[in-house]
């Protein structure tokens, strides 16, 4: 009892430096962060479309919410496996995030439009994180983000292709 007891940091040695660690799980909250804004955003979107297209939309934005809802958890079970804890409050949310969150309830076109918008973002996001992730060697996470990468870059060529006339 009387015995101190080392962080998990501390004790943690999976051959990448602490240092290394938290910086990739800084960078790793901010994806969750802009994740979970866009999940969000996408849901959002789901339940308030309305026009023509609401068959079509209403349905493929369902089909997104719910790719984006099983990424939030591999975001945050890598932050965890790294040996830090993950961010879970919209405060944090917010503060971390590069999407801004969307007032109102906006026409079809123009939720299409802050939803392309937003998967462009969290690409960057996921993008400027290959740097750290390569110089430690750290392969788990080089290839979350590279699924996360595939499905942004892909859902938002999907979604400019809408607006194509």
């Amino acid at each position: 009892m009387g015995k101190k007891h080392k962080s998990a940091e501390t004790q943690m040695d999976i051959g990448i430096a602490g240092s290394d660690r938290r910086k990739i799980a800084q960078g790793l909250s901010a994806l969750l962060a802009d994740s979970y804004t866009l999940y969000l955003m996408t849901h959002n979107f789901h339940w308030n479309v309305t026009g023509p297209q609401f068959n079509s939309l209403h349905a493929m934005f369902m089909t997104q919410y719910t790719e984006q809802w099983t990424a939030l958890d591999q975001i945050a079970e890598r932050i965890r496996a790294l040996g830090f804890p993950a961010p879970g409050t919209y405060r944090e949310f917010v503060a971390l995030a590069s999407i801004q969150e969307v007032e109102g309830v906006p026409k079809a076109n123009d939720m299409v439009r802050h939803l392309i918008g937003a998967h462009e973002a969290t690409a960057r996001t996921a993008r400027s994180l290959f740097a750290t992730v390569n110089a430690a060697n750290d392969q788990p996470t080089a290839d979350l983000l590279t699924q996360r990468l595939e499905v942004h870059e892909k859902t938002a060529w999907m979604l400019r292709s809408l607006l194509e006339e």
